[in-house]
């Protein structure tokens, strides 16, 4: 079992990785040997410890220490500190209610090559400077249930260890392998190189449908996706193989990101696996 740390003031130095650390903070991009996340609610954590994170410390809510929380506590060495508090001094961090009543901080896991998830895939979807962490985490749980089988970032866009994303995400983000793509390379030349035909998702005069029979048949596909508003930058638009449109009515010419993943997703993903009814 875990050691026990009771809290009873919300301004104890405990709590600073949980109440007044910024997420920039805790990724620590100047010693990424000691990054950190911080997981919320059992499912979330189950799901880390599941993939293999190393837990730093979990702040919980007393009851749930020998409650839903147990079975987490016990997974963990003894040495790891529960910081433990009554509802009343937890209610103080922003959010708190969401948490299910506890968090975890953990540390970061190394992440694979574009090469080593490229090698192992057969869809991936890639993410350009998509900025939303609710976005994430719903285009990882979208992934995740739609035969997506690795997500690709740009480092521009929001970490998918964000809480929100996480959270969003129900854990999937350590379900569903991911990595960033390089900042100093043309990744839609290195996608080329493992294999893979690039699918731009974008309303063009020359956008083919969805359902295009060519984009199932490919034995290997990216399905690329861009930012909030803008949508895909030009020059991404005109590297990739396929631009791809969504059929729509009532005039509507877009969706929101993670509703256009899910549709992406179903018809590129898992609809187009050899299983697939």
């Amino acid at each position: 079992m875990a050691h026990m740390i009771p809290i009873t003031d919300f301004q104890a130095p405990e709590l600073d990785i949980y109440a007044r650390l910024t997420e920039n903070q805790l990724l620590n991009r100047a010693d990424p040997a000691n990054a950190l996340f911080v997981a919320e609610s059992p499912l979330v954590i189950g799901r880390a410890l599941d993939a293999g994170c190393v837990p730093v410390s979990f702040l919980m809510e007393t009851r749930h220490t020998t409650g839903k929380g147990a079975a987490l506590l016990e997974r963990c060495t003894a040495d790891i500190p529960v910081y433990a508090a009554e509802l009343e001094v937890l209610t103080q961090l922003t959010g708190f209610h969401l948490t299910r009543g506890m968090l975890c901080a953990m540390r970061r896991p190394p992440l694979p090559t574009v090469e080593a998830i490229c090698a192992k895939a057969r869809r991936i979807a890639v993410l350009e400077n998509v900025m939303n962490p609710t976005n994430i985490g719903a285009i990882f749980r979208s992934a995740a249930a739609l035969g997506m089988d690795a997500v690709l970032l740009t480092a521009a866009g929001s970490d998918p260890l964000y809480r929100r994303s996480s959270r969003v995400s129900m854990g999937n983000v350590f379900l569903v392998p991911w990595t960033y793509l390089p900042e100093d390379a043309d990744w839609t030349a290195l996608l080329h190189q493992y294999g893979f035909k690039t699918a731009a998702m974008a309303l063009r005069a020359d956008s083919i449908r969805l359902n295009d029979a060519r984009l199932a048949a490919e034995p290997k596909l990216a399905v690329v996706m861009g930012t909030e508003g803008d949508g895909l930058v030009a020059d991404t638009i005109a590297h990739c193989d396929y631009t791809v449109m969504i059929p729509m009515s009532h005039g509507v010419d877009s969706l929101n990101v993670a509703a256009a993943s899910a549709v992406a997703f179903y018809q590129l993903g898992l609809m187009s696996r050899p299983d697939s009814d």
